[in-house]
């Protein structure tokens, strides 16, 4: 019988058996500890492992970042919960002039084998500094790792080969997908760091995805083979390093890509995976791509309904550059998963 676990549960299973593994493993950041543990990823790892290994941390990112770079520059290997990637921000000058150049700056003599957790995504009510997807700042950045797992298994899997990694790994988590559930194997495994993933295969328009929008891809994709498009969906899941060979391989097969990313478009991660899809193909493919709206994030349901891209308007997109014409002849039969409740709280 296939094991199923969901997306929170795969990642609190990794850091429990990376810590049972690993002693210099720990857990620290804001409600580690808390009795609602991050949406259940770090439940019971207090309880096992005790206070010196999974902590809760002041209200201070650039300090506590500075203080899980020293850290991991000291043979620790630590796991810092941002909750929110927002406040990332704060921590900036550790993440970027630290981190990511100590390995470059000391001669390979010193690593920073840190892991930086942090949520993105949509609950209706989080408005304009609560819901920022900002992926693309950190893969403009040589020596920061840049990981947004979809599945439950590639969060599992992804998770370990991030804590295993000599490099700073910014793993980012959609709240949305905390409750998603699938295949995930209870022996220990690590993913293939920079590896890209085909979830469904097709051969008239390859549909790449970030993140949630993996999941809505999916839908739209359902959706299209109503109308004979079979569409191919293609989840990078590491953005740096980005895998070009599996996404170009794709566009060749179907000529056609659609990018959807979980942020806006300009200067995004859409723009870097378009520009190498036509390097590597010579421009010889037709490319689209969709994000967020370029304002910021509204607060209000029936608005942020719009500036999020959900399955049917990537369906819509989809047909028009299979079919070379406006979509709007084409309503797509896209089921809404109902996924977004009522906003009740920080956490």
């Amino acid at each position: 019988m296939e094991r199923s676990l969901s997306y929170a549960e795969a990642i609190r299973e990794a850091c429990d058996q990376e810590m049972a593994r690993d002693e210099s493993v720990v857990v620290f950041g804001l409600g580690v500890d808390d009795p609602k543990a991050i949406l259940g990823t770090t439940r019971g790892l207090l309880e096992r492992y005790g206070a010196d290994r999974v902590f809760d941390t002041p209200l201070s990112e650039e300090g506590m970042t500075g203080f899980a770079v020293g850290a991991a520059m000291m043979g620790m290997r630590p796991i810092h919960v941002h909750i929110r990637m927002d406040f990332v921000l704060l921590a900036m000058n550790q993440l970027v002039n630290y981190a990511a150049k100590a390995h470059y700056m000391f001669g390979g003599a010193v690593s920073v084998p840190l892991v930086v957790r942090s949520a993105i995504g949509r609950s209706w009510g989080q408005g304009a500094q609560h819901s920022q997807a900002l992926q693309s700042l950190f893969m403009h950045i040589p020596g920061l790792r840049v990981v947004m797992p979809s599945t439950p298994y590639d969060a599992k899997g992804a998770l370990v080969a991030s804590i295993r990694d000599d490099n700073p790994v910014m793993f980012i988590e959609h709240r949305l997908l905390y409750a998603q559930r699938g295949h995930v194997p209870e022996e220990l495994y690590a993913a293939e760091i920079g590896r890209a993933r085909v979830l469904l295969e097709g051969t008239d328009v390859t549909i790449v995805a970030t993140s949630h929008m993996v999941v809505e891809s999916l839908r739209a994709a359902h959706a299209l083979r109503d109308v004979g498009i079979r569409a191919e969906v293609v989840d990078p899941v590491w953005l740096a390093p980005l895998d070009v060979d599996t996404i170009a391989d794709s566009a060749r097969k179907t000529g056609r890509v659609l990018i959807v990313d979980n942020g806006w478009t300009a200067c995004g991660a859409s723009a870097e995976i378009l520009a190498r899809i036509v390097e590597a193909t010579d421009g010889a493919v037709r490319v689209r791509r969709m994000g967020f709206e370029p304002v910021t994030c509204p607060t209000t349901r029936n608005l942020e309904d719009l500036f999020y891209p959900n399955g049917r308007r990537i369906a819509e997109a989809a047909y028009a550059i299979v079919r070379g014409r406006d979509a709007n002849d084409f309503v797509p039969n896209v089921v809404d998963a109902g996924e977004i409740v009522e906003f009740k709280g920080p956490f």
